[in-house]
Order: structure tokens, then C-alpha cells, then sequence
């Protein structure tokens, strides 16, 4: 047959190697929350994604290597999102908190991300490896990100100096207060998010807004 008539090779194989590292990390993070860090075995996961364990080496070469690459594809780009918005973002530092409070909303309570967290809470004392790696990529950047807020609207005369803007982490503390309760409450007393964060907004602000301005 000439060359010419032949058709291209297959890419089948090519996208599925190119999208393996991807369902690696899912088939992880259904272990994860079914199991637990300690309860997950890699030959698991790789039952799961459908491959041989072997394959999993090629991408991560251990299960702390897979538990980070979950992490940093679910949780972490949001907050380097936000960081973004800080530094760009032309509005008030009222809507900017209140845009940070939403995206924080809308990603914390994914199943994959209360999966993470109940990890971290149930089991960090025991894998302190993974708890540095959580606070490193979540928590420490969330921690500057809402300094950087509360910081603008201080310099800009929106939010007064505090004890709140002095501490700003107390600004999202309600929302790990709803993550946890989520997690351990909620089959017995569900909690309504869209009303919970609103109350949280309303509370944030009432506590850092400069007197006589009114939060938009």
C-alpha cells in the first residue's frame, strides 16, 4: 500500500499516557477519602485508575508524592488565584474580600477538598510530613493572602487598624469552623453554606470596616 494512503497512527495512546498522571490523582483521592492516608495502599489506586502499581512510580514515587499532587492540583491553585486578584484587582477591598470569601466557599466544601482536610485533622499528628505540606501550600498561603487584603484596606482607609487587622487569619476563621462541621455535624445538623457564608461576610466586615462606611 503506498505511504501516502495509509492513515496516521493512532493518538489514542498518546492521550491516554498524557491524561494518566490526572487519573492517577483522582483514583488517590477516592482512596483517600474512603480509606484514609494510613488506609491507602498504592496497589489500590492503581486498581482503581485501572493500571498496574508499577505505573505509579513513574509519575509519583510514593504515596506522600501522590497525597502532595492531589493537594496541589485541588487546593492550591485556588489560593494562587486570589493571590493574583490582590494584586490586580480594581475594586474595594470590601469586594475583594468578599470575592476571596466566595471563591473560598465554593472550593473548600468539594468533596475532594473535605476529603484533604479530614486527613489532616484525623491522622496529621501521625504523618507530620504531610500536615507541613498542607499548611505550606493551604494554610500559610491563605494566611498571607488574607493579610494582603486586610493590609490594602487598612492603607486605603476602608478597614480600621485592630486587634482584627492585626491578626487577619480571624477574618476566615468561621469558615474552618463550617468546613469542620460539615465533616462531623452535618448528617444530625445541616448547615445552610449560602446563609452561613453570608452571616460570615457580614460578620468579617462589621469587625475590620471603617465606622461610617458602609459594606458594599
Amino acid at each position: 500500500m503506498d505511504s501516502a494512503l495509509q492513515p496516521p497512527p493512532p493518538k489514542t495512546r498518546r492521550r491516554r499516557k498524557d491524561a494518566r498522571p490526572a487519573e492517577i490523582i483522582d483514583a488517590g483521592l477516592a482512596e483517600f477519602a474512603e480509606h484514609g492516608f494510613a488506609g491507602t495502599k498504592l496497589e489500590d489506586v492503581a486498581r482503581r485508575a485501572g493500571i498496574v502499581k508499577g505505573t505509579i512510580y513513574r509519575y509519583f514515587d510514593s504515596k506522600d508524592a501522590l497525597f502532595e499532587a492531589a493537594l496541589k492540583a485541588r487546593l492550591t491553585p485556588l489560593i494562587d488565584e486570589v493571590e493574583q486578584l490582590v494584586a490586580t484587582f480594581p475594586g474595594s477591598s470590601t469586594e475583594l474580600l468578599r470575592l476571596a470569601m466566595r471563591l473560598a466557599y465554593g472550593r473548600m466544601f468539594q468533596p475532594d477538598a473535605q476529603a484533604l482536610m479530614r486527613i489532616i485533622i484525623s491522622e496529621g499528628r501521625r504523618f507530620p510530613a504531610i500536615t507541613e505540606l498542607y499548611h505550606r501550600e493551604t494554610v500559610a498561603k491563605g494566611r498571607r493572602m488574607i493579610a494582603a487584603i486586610v493590609a490594602r484596606g487598612v492603607a486605603r482607609g476602608e478597614f480600621r487598624a485592630g486587634a482584627a487587622a492585626d491578626l487577619p487569619i480571624v477574618v476566615m476563621a468561621p469558615a474552618i469552623m463550617a468546613a469542620v462541621w460539615k465533616m462531623t455535624f452535618e448528617p444530625f445538623d445541616p448547615l445552610d453554606l449560602e446563609k452561613f457564608a453570608a452571616a460570615h461576610a457580614d460578620l468579617a466586615l462589621d469587625g475590620i470596616l471603617t465606622r461610617g462606611v458602609t459594606a458594599l
